[in-house]
Formats: structure tokens, sequence, C-alpha cells
């Protein structure tokens, strides 16, 4: 009886341990889930180092040119005479004036023959604020020039002063209506007030 005890005690622990659950052997390791984790990491880890670092400036290795001081701009003061007067603000110095008798010889509309000569008159009065001396004179503007040629003034024309001014012209050879503008112009040649017109009717 004493030996078959041990042999059913044995038995019995080898039948409890055959039905026993088996143990859950560990899972292996996914290699690139670490690798990419570790990744990550080191990723953060920069990123952190890098947002906590501040850069210290490096001293200058130029010597930096000033900038130059702006300009301020002037506006220079009119020295030409046919713009203002000195001493007279708003005035100009060189200004024309006519009225309704302003055609002194050959009126509009007057007939010609072609090619005949003829000169034409206006009267005009200086009404700008400087005298008209050598060097002012009637000049072509526009229109027919027919070969117009000013008659110089021949004289000083002071201010407020009527002064009648010429052009020598010759009709066109062929018949028709024509205009031709004429304006004073001071020394320079510089034109000024309003254009001397005149029409004629070659016929």
């Amino acid at each position: 009886m004493k030996s078959r005890l041990p042999m059913i005690a044995l038995t019995g622990i080898l039948l409890l341990a055959a039905c026993a659950p088996a143990t859950t052997p560990a899972p292996t390791p996914d290699i690139n889930a670490i690798r990419t984790s570790a990744a990550y990491t080191v990723v953060a880890e920069l990123t952190l180092t890098a947002a906590a670092w501040t850069p210290t400036p490096l001293p200058p290795t130029e010597t930096p040119i000033p900038e130059p001081p702006t300009a301020t701009p002037t506006i220079p003061l009119a020295t030409d005479p046919t713009l203002i007067a000195l001493g007279t603000p708003g005035v100009l110095c060189d200004s024309l004036s006519f009225g309704t008798d302003v055609d002194v010889t050959i009126p509009d509309g007057t007939p010609m023959t072609a090619g005949q000569d003829f000169v034409k008159t206006w009267k005009i009065k200086n009404d700008g604020a400087c005298a008209w001396g050598d060097g002012y004179g009637l000049i072509y503007s526009y229109g027919e020039k027919m070969a117009g040629q000013p008659v110089p003034l021949g004289t000083v024309v002071e201010v407020g002063q009527d002064v009648q001014v010429s052009v020598n012209l010759k009709a066109p050879d062929k018949a028709g209506e024509y205009l031709s503008a004429w304006q004073m112009a001071n020394a320079k040649g510089v034109p000024f007030g309003k254009a001397l017109f005149l029409k004629i009717i070659v016929q």
C-alpha cells in the first residue's frame, strides 16, 4: 500500500500539470515600429532644442554707410519775364489785348486774286507789366502762312500803349478760303497773348 501512494500522487501532479493552461509566449517585437518611434522621439527633441535656442547676432563685418540726407526740393524763381512781372504778383510781364477794331486792314472775308501781295495790320494793346522793345514782334502760329513776313515794331511799346502790327503776305495761287494765324512773341521768341487771325477768299 505504501508503494502505491507516491505513484498516485505523482500521477495526479502530472495530470494537473497537463491540464493547466499553457502560458502565452511574449509577442515578437516589431522592429519597424521601434525604429519609427525612435525617429519621432529624435525629431521631437531636436524641435524642442531649436525652439529653446536663441542665436547670438554676429558683429557687423562692414561699417554701415549712412544714408544721404533727403534733399528738400526747391522751386526755382521765375526768371522769364513772360511769366510774372517782378513786384507785381498775378500780372503777366508780356500780355496783350484787342477790341472789335482789331482789323485795321483786310477785314475777314476780303476777296483776293491768286498771287496778290497785301499787308495785313492789326491794332493791339500792351496790357502786361513790361514794355515791348527790341526783338518783340509777330511770329507765324498756324494755318496758311501765305509767305508771310512780319514787319518789325520799330519802336518801344510802353505798358498800356496801343500799337499796330503788320505782316506782308501773298495770296495763294488756288481759289478758295484761307485762314492764317499769327502771335506776338518776346525777345526770346516765346509767344504770348491771343492769336491774331486773317481770312481771305481767293477768287
